[in-house]
């Protein structure tokens, strides 16, 4: 296929073309089965892109409503939730997570600030039961199975990716001070007012627009070789013992993220669903103004996007770095410059915004690939994005 025979819809403002030829490539030469593409900028939406197939076996073109699974960049929404909650004055961001919920004391966690929990610091990335999926859309008995579990790790000491117990954790915060899942604050006190497609357990209403996903292999580099992860990654995730095996493996079997159950579930680690406008009008509405809503105040992001952890992480085995909620630029998850925050999805979305360049960016796919951060498509597009805001 030509770069010239490759279709793009959708639009970009003057000065964007780069993104768009940039999104282009990915369909041409990554592998793109289908795919969306959305940036603001200062409010304002200047990016919005979409090409191939809803369904990534299939044959129905994608449209620009299509939704997708969008895995972790869930957190960064969650995350959002509690943030929202802090500048109301129903949560504290250094009270211990027990003031709230007193059964969570259980088994040293006495120290666990909310802070923590944001912060991957908590001491709890893996259950030593995991739940099936029916536990783990039961409110009540994953909040049970999070405040039985014993920390890993001293909590506030180091840190580890929460991959699946950070939702848990989030929503019984919510919870315990809302009377509300975390899904159901989000869909009332952030899409409703952004108009948002954007859902953590979605409406069987919206079922329809849901593209299939699945797994798809990275085409082979020409003239280079390919790179390969390294050899204590691959053994991390080889190794069923492993906290990184066990953290990813906290419900058990694993969820059929295509079927509408496991949509209509709400867990705000790992399912939500989104239109690439959605994820980045999402993160717009963080950093200004968008339409006349904005969902923080300029101190709140300056604290969410603050480190909070650093260094090498207990479950990823790689360097990372957190905010509060966010994962924040590094070698590990690139994103546009040293003040962005925000958040991948394993596989390949990412949801992130820019305070500096007032940029936000949301990509979603159907294709699946075995990236956890830094997926080759997504730093594409942001290569053409960053070539886009320097040329302004």
């Amino acid at each position: 296929m030509r770069e010239s025979d490759v279709e793009v819809h959708g639009t970009v403002a003057g000065g964007w073309e780069p993104v768009r030829e940039a999104f282009a490539r990915n369909v041409e030469r990554l592998a793109e089965r289908g795919a969306a593409l959305a940036v603001y900028r200062d409010g304002r939406r200047v990016v919005d892109l979409w090409a191939g197939t809803k369904d990534v076996d299939g044959e129905e073109p994608w449209q620009r409503d299509t939704a997708q699974v969008v895995r972790s960049a869930t957190k960064g929404v969650a995350a959002a939730a509690v943030l929202m909650l802090c500048e109301r004055g129903l949560l504290d961001l250094d009270a211990p997570v027990g003031r709230y919920w007193p059964e969570f004391k259980a088994h040293g966690k006495e120290g666990v600030l909310v802070r923590h929990v944001l912060g991957h610091r908590a001491g709890l990335p893996v259950l030593d039961r995991p739940l099936s999926l029916a536990e783990a859309a039961d409110p009540v008995r994953a909040a049970e199975a999070v405040a039985a579990q014993a920390p890993v790790w001293e909590p506030g000491t180091d840190h580890g990716y929460h991959a699946l117990t950070y939702g848990w954790l989030v929503d019984e915060l919510v919870r315990r001070v809302t009377g509300r899942g975390t899904g159901e604050w989000i869909a009332a006190e952030m899409a409703a007012p952004l108009g948002l497609d954007l859902w953590v357990g979605l409406p069987s209403s919206e079922e329809h627009r849901v593209g299939r996903a699945g797994k798809v292999e990275a085409p082979e580099p020409s003239g280079a070789l390919r790179a390969r992860p390294k050899r204590s990654v691959t053994a991390a995730y080889a190794d069923p013992d492993s906290l990184t095996r066990r953290a990813f493996a906290a419900i058990d079997p694993t969820p059929d993220h295509n079927d509408p159950a496991f949509h209509a579930t709400a867990l705000p680690a790992a399912n939500g669903i989104a239109t690439a406008d959605g994820l980045a009008r999402f993160y717009a509405s963080l950093v200004g103004p968008v339409d006349g809503v904005r969902l923080l105040a300029p101190d709140t992001v300056e604290r969410a996007r603050a480190e909070e952890s650093a260094g090498p992480d207990r479950v990823l085995v790689v360097g990372t770095r957190f905010g509060l909620g966010y994962m924040l630029h590094g070698s590990a998850s690139p994103l546009l410059a040293p003040g962005s925050f925000g958040h991948p999805g394993r596989g390949g979305s990412l949801g992130f915004a820019d305070p500096e360049s007032g940029i936000a960016f949301g990509y979603v796919t159907n294709g699946f690939r075995r990236t956890v951060t830094a997926d080759p498509r997504a730093q594409a597009l942001i290569r053409a994005v960053r070539e886009c805001v320097t040329a302004s």
